[in-house]
């Protein structure tokens, strides 16, 4: 196999061509590919699969440890018990702090990428994840106010942040037909970090009771440092990425950002919303234990990871809008199930509704983030003017559509806020959380409607008033 070349070159400007591989690019140091074409049949049959494949494994072991990271209070919340003194909607409220921090990284983790390299931006992300866990390993013990246990949980927004950054990173390596995929498990992997940490956190409960959250600490400290040599020793820059501040404003000002940000807080807002409530709620509304709690929530989390690849994959066979729109109907049923499952204070069918919404948040995990990088290469080839270079239009679209999938993974995690303040407020007036799920099934309901009326509409609705480039992202 002829592998590509490593050579050593320092940044180039932002304002030089970018992933079309055209213009001379200067000398950097580190692992920098120059050559980089994917949608080449050949180069991908020679070099870029076996390269492509060995930077995405990597990339999913460390946005694996970041999601278990940022996942850490909402198991550090299941052992604090009478002596820290923190009610349920204090306990909702730490596991939101993580969640908005997270969420807001994402933009610059974004840029990173382009900025420094994928390699070098997620081994810098990978030291990050240090920060929370050792500080929580220094203040998480009764006595400490309540203002330090929020403030040391905002760091674990670490965590959030490097999803972005291994998502917009994996875009750029493979080809347009195999994204659904290669994201799919590239956010699959990081996302079944939830229920590891979940797992973990019940093996220490079984083990040494619900007085003992530090020996997680135990676990993640060593994983992180190994995470950050692998992707030091094993990743790779590409220099055909670069920073590109038009790109950004594209794909702010497009409304398809706007409108898959909105189904991105349907999909991953819920799951992982749902995975740091999980436990809380059914200590809140059904009063199970630390161990009983821990014993069920991490089944949701692990089967809404496991099936997010599906996801990917069936929107690569049969489009990603017809998947996203069965399955904002699907999760309005699951919903249904557990209203009716609160009414009737069933435990049973309340635990199989909420791990059906996991399943489906994740199936629509995979299938929104398919669309995104086929939205904008399927308007950039429809806009693009006659003659123009086929490749240069398709590098435009990759970098308007890494610019966006930073942007929507930003907004869609601030749904994870909203479930988790949805649920403080419900708990706090109505002492159940049968409030915000009624909430959350408008919205599902709302987010199919929208994926029908922008993405199923059929081409042959165009007319002389509305040509069918505008239409150009129907039925991705």
């Amino acid at each position: 196999m002829t592998l590509p070349q490593h050579i050593s070159s320092p940044a180039p400007s932002s304002d030089g061509p970018s992933s079309d591989g055209h213009g001379a690019t200067p000398a950097r140091p580190g692992r920098w590919i120059d050559h980089w074409e994917p949608e080449d049949p050949d180069f991908w049959a020679r070099t870029g699969r076996a390269v492509a494949n060995r930077n995405l494994w990597f990339s999913i072991f460390v946005e694996h440890i970041g999601f278990s990271v940022w996942s850490l209070w909402s198991v550090f919340v299941l052992f604090m018990g009478p002596g820290y003194h923190i009610d349920a909607a204090g306990k909702f409220f730490l596991v939101c702090t993580p969640t908005l921090v997270g969420a807001v990284l994402r933009v610059p983790y974004t840029f990173g990428v382009a900025r420094f390299g994928g390699r070098n931006f997620t081994v810098a992300s990978a030291v990050l994840l240090l920060i929370p866990t050792v500080v929580a390993a220094f203040v998480l013990h009764p006595g400490n106010s309540y203002t330090t246990f929020v403030l040391v949980a905002a760091l674990a927004g670490f965590g959030g942040g490097n999803f972005a950054s291994s998502m917009t990173n994996i875009n750029t390596l493979f080809p347009e037909k195999r994204k659904g995929l290669a994201l799919g498990l590239n956010a699959g992997g990081g996302n079944i970090g939830v229920a590891v940490v979940q797992l973990v956190g019940l093996l220490v409960i079984a083990v040494s009771g619900a007085t003992h959250p530090r020996l997680l600490l135990a676990v993640y400290i060593p994983l992180i440092v190994v995470a950050a040599l692998c992707a030091a020793l094993f990743m790779d820059n590409l220099s055909t990425v670069r920073s590109d501040t038009r790109s950004a404003k594209a794909a702010l000002s497009d409304p398809q950002t706007a409108i898959m940000s909105v189904l991105y807080i349907g999909t991953f807002g819920s799951f992982i919303g749902y995975s740091f409530a999980f436990g809380l709620v059914l200590q809140s509304q059904f009063g199970r234990t630390p161990l009983q709690a821990a014993a069920v929530t991490f089944l949701g989390p692990l089967l809404g990871s496991l099936v997010r690849p599906v996801g990917g994959w069936l929107s690569d066979r049969i489009g990603g809008s017809q998947v996203t729109f069965w399955n904002f109907l699907l999760m309005g049923a699951a919903t249904l199930v557990c209203i009716l499952a609160s009414g009737s204070a069933s435990l049973a069918l309340f635990t199989a509704g909420f791990i059906a919404l996991f399943v489906l948040s994740g199936l629509g995990n995979g299938s929104t983030y398919k669309m995104i990088p086929a939205i904008f290469r399927a308007k950039a080839l429809a806009e693009a003017d006659p003659g123009e270079d086929e490749k240069v239009v398709l590098a435009r679209a990759r970098r308007v559509g890494g610019a966006a999938i930073g942007i929507i993974s930003a907004v869609g995690a601030m749904g994870g806020l909203l479930i988790n303040l949805a649920f403080r407020q419900s708990f706090a007036v109505a002492r159940s959380g049968v409030p915000a799920f009624w909430g959350f099934l408008g919205f599902y309901l709302v987010c199919a409607v929208l994926t029908y009326a922008v993405y199923l509409r059929r081409r042959a609705r165009a007319s002389a008033t509305e040509p069918a480039r505008s239409l150009a992202y129907a039925g991705v």
